[in-house]
């Protein structure tokens, strides 16, 4: 099992910026994958950002340039800048770990951006 926790949502203004982190513990192992995801009311849930151990990155076309995904290897923590936030961004945000065949969420973190 792997457990993730996040934390860093809340209310910003359109424009503001807020950073989300994501630790994760448990029975980690390489290689593995993490990423956010996120969910609107009415949405499915869509990938944001992912970031590999190794580095790689991918970002969803309606984030890139805003938003940066990185990552502690060291701390298992995964962290999301978020710039340019615009009303559309606001969502649950999930942290997502994948290694092998597993698949692990985190509970969600509210993100609202107002305008």
């Amino acid at each position: 099992q792997v457990q993730l926790v996040e934390s860093g949502g809340g209310l910003v203004q359109a424009g503001g910026s807020l950073r989300l982190s994501c630790a994760a513990s448990g029975r980690i192992f390489s290689p593995n994958i993490m990423g956010w995801y996120r969910q609107a009311p009415g949405k499915q849930r869509e990938l944001v950002a992912s970031i590999a151990n190794g580095g790689t990155t991918n970002y969803a076309d309606s984030v890139s340039g805003r938003f940066t995904i990185s990552r502690m290897n060291a701390m298992n923590t995964v962290y999301l800048q978020m710039n340019s936030l615009k009303p559309e961004d606001t969502a649950v945000y999930y942290c997502n770990w994948v290694g092998g065949p597993y698949v692990y969420w985190g509970q969600g973190t509210q993100v609202t951006v107002s305008s």
